[in-house]
């Protein structure tokens, strides 16, 4: 049963995506920088951060009051899963004291050849009671998900499989279908860049909202300004 408090903490409220990857702007080597983006979406009532790998898990758990859900973005190709795909990036993660650790759960081969029910089963075996958080492309993978026991159900990856490309930006209807249908809370999360869009996805049944590159990537931000004016 996941824990009512962080149900409470989380419902109905924005969590900030505090990530930046190499060759990125705000990316720095030695650390410290996410921190500071998850200091302000703290002062502005957001409730929980996202943010990737070990390392910023730990110096944002020690910088802001929020819950982190955690994840590891990490290539193994050839296989097309990213987030945290392997057990010992979840120990890593549960090591640096996330609260929430996601994990890609969309139905496509992962580099240990298990599926998302297997990795998720594996998971609850090693680190009992620890909040999960599935990151997936479609409805069905939503369905699955939370019928495989996870704690929250993101639609995080929508439009960047395969199989869902060209889906709406931001996938309101998804997240409307598994609201209705899905076994656990539905997070909204997936190129939403107004507040207006946010809201939206709230009325449609989302448990809360996470938003990242319209808040803590200025490069995106200002490329949208620069095209504008072009």
């Amino acid at each position: 049963m996941t824990d009512p408090i962080l149900l409470d903490r989380l419902r109905g409220g924005l969590v900030v995506s505090c990530q930046a990857l190499p060759g990125e702007p705000l990316y720095v080597e030695s650390g410290g920088v996410m921190p500071l983006l998850a200091r302000a979406a703290e002062r502005a009532g957001a409730v929980a951060i996202r943010a990737n790998s070990a390392r910023d898990v730990r110096e944002i758990t020690a910088a802001v009051g929020l819950p982190v859900i955690g994840l590891i973005k990490r290539d193994y190709p050839p296989f097309e899963p990213y987030i945290t795909v392997t057990m010992d990036e979840v120990d890593a993660l549960v090591d640096a004291a996330a609260d929430v650790v996601a994990l890609d759960c969309t139905l496509r081969t992962r580099p240990d050849g298990q599926s998302p029910s297997e990795f998720i089963a594996a998971i609850r075996q090693r680190h009992p009671g620890l909040p999960l958080m599935a990151d997936i492309a479609s409805y069905d993978e939503g369905i699955a998900a939370g019928l495989d026991g996870v704690d929250f159900v993101g639609t995080t990856l929508s439009g960047y499989t395969p199989e869902t490309q060209g889906a709406p930006a931001p996938n309101v209807e998804l997240v409307g279908r598994l609201a209705e249908d899905c076994a656990v809370p539905v997070i909204a999360e997936g190129r939403i860049r107004t507040p207006e869009q946010a809201r939206a996805m709230l009325d449609r049944g989302a448990f809360c909202v996470v938003v990242g590159g319209a808040i803590t990537r200025p490069l995106e931000i200002a490329t949208d300004f620069v095209n504008a004016l072009r």
